[in-house]
């Protein structure tokens, strides 16, 4: 009695054949939402930062360096690499609504954060040949408080 093989024989490595095809879209939809999490931790941080520098703005008799030393050290104390080259803008006497017809002075920080992400810029810059495409993203926070 002879075993007949039939179509089995035919699709042997067709699952290896899928699997070349289809690991490498989910490897980078995988570092992808790992890249976008991390981005969005380090806004998080930022925006944290602001409020923080917000608050010791708004206290009289502050300087704009006290308000810079509180953002850095709530940046450090975050785990940003590079808090030192944030920059951070410091706006007093900020004028804000705060009812009909009536205003209040404020004082507003804004930060600055170049963030690269660690996968994905160095594979946009094998796949496209642009100069700009592996430079750093600037992240903007910006925190406004009323001035006591």
């Amino acid at each position: 009695m002879s075993v007949q093989r039939g179509r089995i024989g035919d699709e042997r490595g067709s699952a290896l054949l899928e699997t070349a095809l289809t690991f490498p879209l989910v490897l980078l939809l995988s570092v992808s939402v790992f890249e976008f999490g991390r981005a969005f931790q380090h806004w998080q941080i930022l925006t944290n930062a602001a409020r923080e520098g917000a608050r010791v703005a708004v206290l009289p008799g502050t300087s704009d360096e006290d308000v810079t030393a509180r953002v850095r050290s709530y940046l450090e104390s975050g785990r940003l690499a590079e808090a030192n080259s944030s920059a951070v803008a410091v706006v007093r006497n900020d004028v804000i609504a705060i009812g009909e017809d009536a205003t209040a002075s404020a004082s507003t920080v804004t930060i600055s954060y170049p963030f690269e992400f660690v996968v994905l810029q160095p594979l946009m810059q094998l796949i496209v040949s642009e100069s700009t495409v592996g430079e750093a993203i600037t992240m903007t926070a910006s925190a406004t408080m009323r001035n006591e």
